[in-house]
């Protein structure tokens, strides 16, 4: 990347530096192992953000995300690990900026009695309100499983670790209470 210089590689293998920073946690060699992939990480971010600035943020964001999560995970095949984290650091960041929404306001709504922002935050509260009552009608697994992935901020491999749950019966909790949420909600509407 000609945003990073690399430095030398030792001739170490992953699993050894992996084994390595986890035990003591020696910075230079998880930096050492993440230079070996930065070229990976970056076409995934690129791929994903469509846009070589935050692609590049993204990057360096990954490896401070790896600091903490590499210790925490027993990773065997490391490379295949970190493309997991880099395509979840890509996807929570595009789902954050698809919750941002921006609307212009004409001046003239600006100009209302301060109730009408009441009334707003009002009907904000009472859909939260309808959300959790509907959260609570599905059925627990799924009611588990949506909380940690949209409340927390969960990936799957972190659900399917913290709930024991296989990773595809995490993904089916998933679209399961997705669905089962929306139609509750429609229903209350």
């Amino acid at each position: 990347m000609a945003f990073l210089k690399n430095i030398a590689n030792s001739g170490a293998s992953d699993k050894e530096l992996v084994l390595g920073y986890q035990q003591r946690g020696d910075l230079a060699l998880l930096s050492s192992l993440y230079q070996r992939y930065m070229d990976l990480v970056y076409g995934v971010c690129l791929q994903y953000l469509k846009d070589p600035e935050p692609a590049k943020d993204a990057v360096m964001q990954i490896f401070e995300e790896l600091v903490i999560k590499l210790k925490k995970h027993e990773v065997d095949n490391f490379k295949s690990w970190l493309y997991t984290l880099a395509k979840n650091h890509c996807l929570m960041q595009l789902r954050s900026q698809k919750n941002k929404k921006t609307v212009s306001i004409s001046p003239e709504l600006m100009q209302n009695p301060d109730d009408w922002h009441l009334n707003g935050e009002l009907q904000k509260e009472a859909a939260f309100q309808k959300l959790e009552q509907c959260l609570q009608t599905l059925p627990g697994e799924q009611e588990q499983t949506v909380r940690l992935f949209y409340l927390q901020q969960k990936c799957y491999n972190e659900i399917a670790a913290e709930t024991g749950f296989d990773w595809k019966k995490v993904r089916s909790h998933l679209q399961n209470g997705r669905r089962n949420l929306k139609i509750c909600m429609e229903k209350n509407n």
